[in-house]
């Protein structure tokens, strides 16, 4: 008994399904791993644009400290009181010493 050839090549329903259940579990692992590399790289650009906001954050402090210092500084503000405040230094008269 021959069977036709076009016959010989149908599969038989368990090994069509069989194969339908690796193909789908093949595509839903590529799917999977695609989308935890893409979670990965956004993590690790989200990682980047915090370690430079960061970095500017800290220039920013610095240049803060600098100018405070600058404002807070003796000559500055002596030079302030004698010019547009109109003051000047007590003279000893003027001093009262308090024991």
């Amino acid at each position: 008994m021959s069977f036709p050839k076009a016959l010989n090549n149908i599969r038989k329903p368990k090994e069509t399904l069989l194969w339908i259940i690796f193909m789908t579990i093949f595509l839903t692992e590529l799917l999977f791993f695609t989308w935890c590399r893409v979670q990965t790289i956004g993590a690790g650009y989200e990682i980047s644009r915090e370690v430079k906001r960061h970095q500017d954050l800290i220039i920013l402090k610095n240049n803060l400290k600098i100018e405070l210092a600058r404002l807070k500084s003796p000559e500055r503000i002596a030079k302030i009181a004698k010019n547009q405040l109109g003051l000047i230094t007590p003279t000893r008269e003027q001093m009262i010493i308090i024991p």
